[in-house]
């Protein structure tokens, strides 16, 4: 094992040095995962990130996560109530943490109480489907899937069971993230090595909710009862609800976001069925790994960064100052309108140099 390890991490350091900080990475030499450290990760609810070295400590590992499908009302708002289809119970579904060139190995249970058959799509993947159709699973079923993550970024990964159900179902909630590190860690724009204090995971939701004759959103017995009426609403182009992390006030007031000042904050954002355009209000995007690949040389200074629909892209800021920063999509229609908006609370001393009330407010002479 040790022997086949040695040029995986040669090939790495290559890419590392100084004139290759952000080469195309070529694909790693072949190992056998049965004979590899195997690792279970512990998925926790967005938008937290499950225990993880930011870089790799030895050769590959195989991560092994287990995703169990959730069919459920969940209350998305005070006045809708709505079958939301989920992994892990939660929406978005949980972040997966790899590092490159280690094998995930995911096992999708589909629990005989469902009533639908389920799926994976990884985008991180490498192969025809990426993965859908090795992974289908009918009610009472379960399947493992096993891949090797070549490509640092982040990633989407979604339920995908074929036809119109692909968007409903992502639509419903099954859509999530994989980050996958570079094994020596993230790179600043200058290819130096950073490390972040704290990470987060924010998606933003788009849900398709039929109303009835009086106006008022529509509930059913089951999922499969509303699809025909969702799929009408979905012609229209134009969702209902637009929320971050699947419900209004996901990352509101005590379940608000937080942060000291000097502290370096990862943001792992995305939108897997609309585009997205994700600002800070206060603050900036110090750098931003456009497309999400982290083999490519980050942006720096964004004001606002956009999520193309079915991607993910992560921004790294530095808090310079304490307060509660609105986090939102800067199509300000979803922010306010439709609730599309978190917060960071940080803290920590001010800085009177960077921002300072001259004069409160008062009456003009």
């Amino acid at each position: 094992m040790k022997v086949r390890i040695i040029p995986f991490l040669l090939a790495t350091a290559s890419i590392l040095s100084c004139n290759q900080q952000y080469s195309v990475f070529e694909d790693p030499d072949p190992l056998d995962p049965d004979k590899l450290p195997h690792v279970q990760q512990a998925m926790v609810p967005p938008p937290a990130l499950p225990e993880h070295d930011q870089v790799a400590k030895d050769g590959p590992v195989v991560v092994e996560v287990t995703l169990k499908v959730e069919e459920k009302k969940m209350k998305i708002d005070p006045n809708t109530t709505f079958w939301t289809l989920t992994f892990n119970g939660s929406v978005p579904a949980p972040i997966i943490v790899a590092h490159e060139g280690d094998y995930v190995q995911v096992t999708l249970v589909n629990p005989k109480t469902n009533r639908m058959m389920h799926n994976l799509d990884f985008h991180a993947a490498t192969g025809y489907m990426g993965g859908g159709d090795l992974t289908e699973v009918a009610p009472g079923q379960e399947a493992t899937i096993r891949f090797r993550v070549t490509k640092p970024g982040v990633f989407v990964y979604h339920c995908a069971p074929g036809g119109a159900m692909v968007p409903i179902h992502v639509t419903s909630g099954m859509n999530g993230v994989i980050m996958v590190l570079p094994r020596g860690g993230l790179r600043d724009e200058h290819g130096k090595r950073l490390h972040y204090d704290r990470a987060y995971y924010v998606v933003e939701q788009d849900y398709y909710v039929p109303k009835d004759d009086q106006g008022n959103y529509k509930e059913y017995d089951t999922p499969a009862e509303g699809f025909a009426d969702m799929i009408q609403v979905m012609r229209t182009l134009t969702p209902t609800h637009i929320m971050l992390n699947g419900k209004a006030g996901a990352l509101m007031h005590e379940q608000a976001m937080i942060a000291d000042v000097g502290e370096k904050v990862l943001f792992i954002t995305a939108s897997c069925n609309i585009d997205a355009r994700f600002h800070l209000i206060g603050g900036h995007a110090d750098l931003v790994w456009n497309g999400g690949s982290f083999h490519d040389r980050p942006a720096t200074n964004q004001e606002t960064w956009g999520v193309p629909g079915g991607s993910a892209v992560a921004a790294l800021y530095r808090f310079r100052q304490p307060g509660t920063y609105a986090f939102v999509d800067h199509d300000l229609i979803k922010a306010f309108v439709f609730n599309a908006v978190g917060q960071v609370k940080v803290g920590g001393p001010a800085n009177e140099d960077l921002m300072k009330q001259v004069s409160p407010p008062h009456p003009i002479p």
